[in-house]
């Protein structure tokens, strides 16, 4: 039996004819969303804290100098011709290395060690064998702790473009910004194993080569390319039972460069060991790097070398803009399909589809 109260009973809510659903949203808030919208970047504003040396300022103008998209490049332009003036004077050092080497515990230790001599560090990364570089470089950020916790060093990854002229000619305009920040030491780590160095060398005034001993194959594996760009071989980890092996790997590297053809600017690439993690031998490498500079300084070197990566980041900066400017074309992405399929079917030679397409693209620029 139903209860009469309960079937008598009616509910407290109204709907009553003519009241609108009232909004979910508070009006006067709805009214001042619009008040927080991002505000305008101001450049010359970013350019002045860049100046001062303020780290966030100087990771956001990175980040839009390594941007690729179209409204990013404009102000990057802009950035990097305010910052060009004040650049130049650091010295730029280039540090590669085989896997195990203990390349985060060396630039750790050889970074405080510049900074309590009164520099001013800025530890860059390049990795080619991946588009997305910040996986690589944040693991060395961590270990390297002490370093990125120094208000006078600042660490960064570099922006891969995808290819090494791209690497290099960002990691360039990075260094520019950061040299215009008042670091005075800009190392450049190679993440990646391999023609990571070809970029590096484009880019630095010194080229550190970290190797272990006691593998028993300390010359194998390396290819003449990367010791021919040494300017310094560093046997890391010499330290305990390992120091022994360590100064045999050195004799080794030493008898092998022997072989090697002088280099035009004089300089005798030098051996040495160290133990980054015992801070021991740093000081040579320092040592080593100064005479280095004091050599190529007096004899011209140092500035020819700086004139000749200037000219190739500029010849792979028109390659690279005509590149895009050749395959972000409409018209030509429609007819390098269609040429393919030719190419596909037999009918064509990829050289003369190449020849049929540069045509296309010239006729279309003069016109």
């Amino acid at each position: 039996m139903v209860d009469d109260t309960k079937k008598n009973k009616k509910s407290a809510l109204r709907v009553q004819a003519g009241i609108e659903k009232p909004s979910s949203v508070n009006p006067v808030l709805k009214s001042g969303l619009g008040k927080f919208k991002k505000p305008k970047l101001n450049i010359e504003l970013l350019v002045k804290n860049i100046f001062k040396g303020d780290r966030s300022s100087l990771s956001r103008g990175i980040t839009i100098v390594e941007s690729s998209l179209p409204t990013d490049k404009i102000l990057a332009k802009q950035i990097i011709h305010e910052c060009l003036p004040y650049s130049g004077n650091s010295i730029r050092i280039g540090i590669t290395g085989v896997p195990g080497v203990g390349k985060s515990t060396f630039i750790e230790t050889f970074g405080n060690f510049l900074i309590e001599k009164g520099k001013k560090v800025a530890v860059l990364a390049i990795d080619p064998s991946s588009k997305r570089t910040k996986g690589s470089i944040l693991g060395d950020k961590t270990r390297m702790e002490s370093l990125s916790n120094n208000p006078n060093a600042f660490i960064r990854p570099s922006a891969s473009a995808g290819t090494l002229g791209g690497i290099a000619r960002k990691t360039r305009e990075t260094i520019t910004l950061c040299e215009a920040s008042g670091f005075d030491i800009i190392l450049v780590e190679t993440v990646g194993v391999g023609q990571s160095e070809t970029a590096v060398a484009q880019i630095v005034d010194f080229f550190l080569l970290l190797m272990l001993a006691g593998s028993g194959d300390e010359l194998q594996g390396i290819k003449r390319g990367i010791m021919e760009m040494a300017d310094m071989i560093l046997i890391n980890k010499a330290d305990g039972d390992n120091m022994t092996k360590a100064d045999l790997a050195r004799r080794e590297f030493e008898n092998a460069l022997l072989l090697f053809p002088a280099l035009e600017n004089n300089w005798v690439p030098i051996v040495k060991t160290a133990s980054a993690l015992y801070s021991k031998g740093i000081e040579d490498v320092w040592d080593t790097i100064s005479k280095y500079l004091k050599l190529t300084t007096e004899n011209g070197h140092f500035q020819l070398k700086r004139s000749k990566q200037s000219g190739e980041i500029l010849q792979e900066s028109i390659e690279s803009a005509l590149m895009d400017n050749f395959y972000n074309d409409p018209d030509l992405k429609e007819k390098i399909k269609s040429i393919k399929k030719e190419i596909d079917k037999g009918n064509l030679s990829p050289y003369d589809a190449a020849d049929e397409l540069l045509d296309v693209y010239l006729k279309r620029k003069n016109n």
